[in-house]
């Protein structure tokens, strides 16, 4: 799955990985006290940007208010995000870290329908998601692109799909993808001619 944003900088997902391996190399050298006080930092430091988030995406949210009666507003009560905190959803680093600290304003269903949607060339119906095994069920489209279905050249179906799921829904650990349904054969059209002259 994809481990850098657009934009250049690390995704939640890469750098998460990174700190797995740095608390790994502090856990094989046997020294127990400072793997321990590693992870209280981890878990310190993710506590409190994870709180300066929330208050980011409360305060946010509550500037939205005074525009409730405009029509341009969002927010608490309207069911959608107001327009500040709707701009930083659509950042791919910002909505990783919004998913991580479980702060998106939106359920993972919708989230997996705007990781498919953000695929266009490899459009996918979803079958079925197991939130107890994180697996994804899903079913190519007819007609979808898929490239020359070379790897150096285009990323397959499956990798497609899977790098737009890694930012706004870590919650899905497996796709399995189904060929699409075979296209029924088209009708035969019989061209009728016209009778000859004097025929009967």
């Amino acid at each position: 799955m994809n481990t850098v944003t657009q934009g250049g900088a690390p995704s939640a997902e890469q750098t998460g990985r990174r700190v797995e391996e740095v608390l790994d190399r502090l856990a094989a050298t046997g020294d127990r006290a400072a793997g321990a006080a590693a992870e209280e930092l981890v878990r310190a430091l993710m506590d409190f940007y994870g709180a300066g988030l929330a208050r980011a995406v409360a305060l946010l949210d509550e500037g939205a208010d005074a525009g409730a009666g405009t029509g341009t507003g969002g927010g608490p009560g309207t069911g959608r995000p107001s327009p500040a905190l709707a701009r930083l959803l659509d950042d791919e680093l910002v909505a990783g870290l919004l998913v991580l600290h479980d702060l998106h304003p939106y359920d993972v269903t919708t989230r997996i329908g705007q990781a498919l949607a953000a695929v266009p060339d490899h459009p996918a119906e979803v079958l079925g998601f197991d939130p107890g095994t994180g697996i994804l069920r899903l079913r190519l489209e007819a007609g979808g692109g898929g490239g020359c279905g070379c790897a150096s050249t285009a990323q397959s179906p499956q990798q497609s799909i899977e790098a737009a799921l890694a930012c706004l829904a870590p919650e899905v650990t497996t796709v399995e993808l189904e060929a699409p349904e075979p296209r029924a054969p088209e009708p035969v059209l019989l061209q009728i001619g016209a009778r000859p002259a004097g025929a009967r």
